[in-house]
């Protein structure tokens, strides 16, 4: 089972390729000093004028990716598909977020996983959701059904994933 105990900052430092790369928030000595919040289906740094350098990816079966937030372009939001990242660097990356209450602020705030979370950098972790947890938020916040993340080193290639995966983010 995933540890979602651990901070954005614990798991940037085990990644060798991401490591040096966590922010040090000003003013603060340590990452453990409630710069971090989280739902079940995000983690995001508080502070509305902090930014985050990578987004990490977390698989059910406990894999992780990690995306800087350099590489990422234009990305779109449609309620009954999802939420469609994508990234450019060596390859092009379209990450496919699928879930409910995606645009849906948390309970005890005003962040939400697209407008206040992906638009201003400040979501650092999204992970797909088991069943039962599912379950149990029901409506009452987001949920993350499924993620996949597909890799592209044509546009063809990028078009024929779409039309295939999620058809009305073609447009």
């Amino acid at each position: 089972m995933l540890d979602d105990k651990s901070t954005h900052q614990d798991r940037l430092r085990r990644n060798p390729h991401l490591a040096g790369r966590a922010i040090q928030p000003r003013g603060k000595e340590s990452d453990d000093d409630g710069i971090e919040g989280s739902c079940a289906a995000f983690g995001y740094l508080r502070g509305i004028r902090e930014r985050a350098e990578a987004i990490e990816i977390r698989f059910r079966e406990g894999n992780s990716v990690w995306f800087p937030y350099t590489w990422l372009g234009n990305w779109k939001f449609n309620p009954s598909e999802g939420v469609l990242l994508k990234f450019s660097g060596d390859l092009v990356y379209l990450v496919l977020i699928r879930g409910s209450n995606l645009d849906k602020p948390l309970a005890d705030s005003t962040i939400n996983l697209t407008t206040a979370g992906l638009q201003r950098h400040r979501v650092i972790w999204v992970r797909e959701m088991a069943e039962e947890e599912i379950q149990h938020i029901g409506v009452n916040g987001p949920t993350i059904d499924s993620i996949e993340v597909a890799e592209f080193e044509s546009h063809d290639d990028l078009k024929q994933w779409l039309g295939k995966n999620a058809p009305s983010f073609l447009n």
